[in-house]
C-alpha cells in the first residue's frame, strides 16, 4: 500500500507539472482565495479608500505656501489581520516622551491635549478629500507636491512626486494607514508625532517613517525623467520612539505594503540600518537642492505669528471645561430654586 500511495503522489505531481502555467496560476489564486475566506471570513479585501484631512490651522497660513504641510492622509488598507495576525506594538516603556504620555499623574493632561489635536486634525469637514486606489497612478497622486524655485515660490508647472519623509502609523482600532509629512506644521509642541496620529493608542500595528524614491535613490535621479517613466520604490522603517516596533516584523510589513502599494518596490529597513540614513539624507538633499524646499520645512515648525494645532486644541479644552462648569452651575442653581419652591409652596389666593 505505501508503494501504491507513493506512485499516486508522483502521478499527481507529474500532472501538475504538465499543466499550462496560467492554469496553475489560476488554480493557485482560487485556492488562496478559498483559504482566506475560510480563515478570515470578515477580511477586508478592498477597494483601498483614502481621505485627506487638513489641519484647522491651514486657514492661518502666513509665510508658507505648501498645503501638504497641513495635511494628513488616512488609507483603509487590506490584508492586515492575515499578515499581522494578533501582533501589535505597545508603547515603549523605556522612552521618556512615551512615559510622559502614558504613565504618571500628569499623563492625563498630556493625553487630553494630544487627543484634542487628533480630533481636530481628523475631523470630518467639507474640506476633506476622498478617493480610491486603483493603481500606481493613484499612489503617485497622493505623493505629488507643487514644484518650487530656489526661493520657495510655486512654479506654474505639473506637480511631481515630492522627495519627502513621512511619519506613519497603522492603527489597531480600524486597520487604517495614517500618515503625513514629518515636517508637518501641526506637529509643533506635541510630545509625539506618532501618538498624535494614533490618538494616544496604547498600541499600534506598526509605526515609523517612509519616503518614496526613484529606483537607485534620489542621488541618482534627474528631473528630466518624467515620473511616469520612473520605477518607484518605497523605503519604510520602524523609526518610532513612542512605539519602538519590533524589527523582526519588518518582512511582514513589506508583505502588507506589497499588496497595498501597486507599482512600488517596497524596501523595509530597520531604523539603525546605514542604508536607511543614506536614502533619507539623499531624499532631503534633493528636496532642498532641486525642489525649492526650505530647511525649516524638514522638521515641525510654525511660521511667525501662526496659531499652532496644539494651542487650538488647548483652547478647545478650556472652552469645553468652561461650558461644562457653566452648565453644572446652572443645573445646581435650578435644583436650589426647585427645592426652595417645594419647601415653601405658594398658597393659592382665597376664592
Amino acid at each position: 500500500m505505501p508503494q501504491i500511495e507513493s506512485t499516486r503522489v508522483e502521478d499527481r505531481a507529474k500532472q501538475e507539472a504538465t499543466k499550462p502555467k496560467d492554469e496553475q496560476d489560476i488554480e493557485a489564486a482560487v485556492k488562496h482565495a478559498l483559504d482566506d475566506a475560510a480563515n478570515y471570513p470578515y477580511l477586508f479585501d478592498g477597494p483601498i479608500r483614502y481621505s485627506r484631512h487638513f489641519s484647522p490651522t491651514v486657514g492661518h497660513l502666513t509665510a508658507i505656501n505648501d498645503a501638504r504641510l497641513y495635511s494628513t492622509w488616512k488609507m483603509y488598507i487590506k490584508g492586515i489581520p492575515k499578515v499581522f495576525g494578533d501582533r501589535v506594538q505597545p508603547w515603549n516603556r523605556k522612552y521618556k516622551a512615551a512615559q510622559n504620555i502614558f504613565q504618571g499623574p500628569t499623563s492625563i493632561v498630556v493625553r487630553s491635549g494630544i487627543q484634542a489635536g487628533h480630533r481636530m486634525l481628523y475631523a470630518r469637514t467639507t474640506h476633506n478629500g476622498f478617493g480610491i486606489i486603483n493603481g500606481p497612478a493613484d499612489i503617485h497622486a497622493l505623493l505629488k507636491g507643487a514644484m518650487r524655485n530656489g526661493t520657495g515660490d510655486v512654479l506654474d508647472s505639473p506637480h511631481r512626486v515630492k522627495p519627502a519623509v513621512y511619519t506613519y502609523i497603522i492603527s489597531v482600532d480600524d486597520d487604517s494607514f495614517r500618515f503625513s509629512e514629518t515636517g508637518a506644521a501641526f506637529f509643533v509642541d506635541f510630545a509625539s508625532k506618532h501618538a498624535l496620529h494614533s490618538n494616544c493608542a496604547e498600541a499600534v500595528r506598526y509605526s515609523g517613517e517612509f519616503h518614496p524614491r526613484p529606483e537607485g535613490g534620489w542621488e541618482n535621479f534627474s528631473d528630466e525623467t518624467p515620473d511616469e517613466e520612473v520605477k518607484w520604490e518605497l523605503v519604510i522603517d520602524n523609526n518610532s520612539g513612542t512605539y519602538s516596533p519590533d524589527k523582526t516584523v519588518l518582512p511582514l510589513l513589506k508583505e502588507l505594503l506589497d499588496e497595498n502599494f501597486p507599482g512600488f518596490t517596497i524596501l523595509a529597513l530597520d531604523h539603525e540600518d546605514p542604508e536607511l540614513k543614506k536614502s533619507t539624507d539623499a531624499c532631503r538633499a534633493y528636496a532642498l537642492n532641486k525642489r525649492g524646499v526650505k530647511e525649516e520645512e524638514l522638521q515641525p515648525h510654525a511660521a511667525h505669528g501662526e496659531v499652532t494645532l496644539s494651542r487650538l486644541g488647548t483652547q478647545h479644552i478650556h472652552q469645553a471645561k468652561d461650558l461644562a462648569k457653566k452648565t453644572m452651575e446652572g443645573a445646581v442653581n435650578q435644583v436650589k430654586v426647585d427645592s426652595c419652591n417645594m419647601a415653601h409652596p405658594s398658597e393659592d389666593p382665597p376664592a
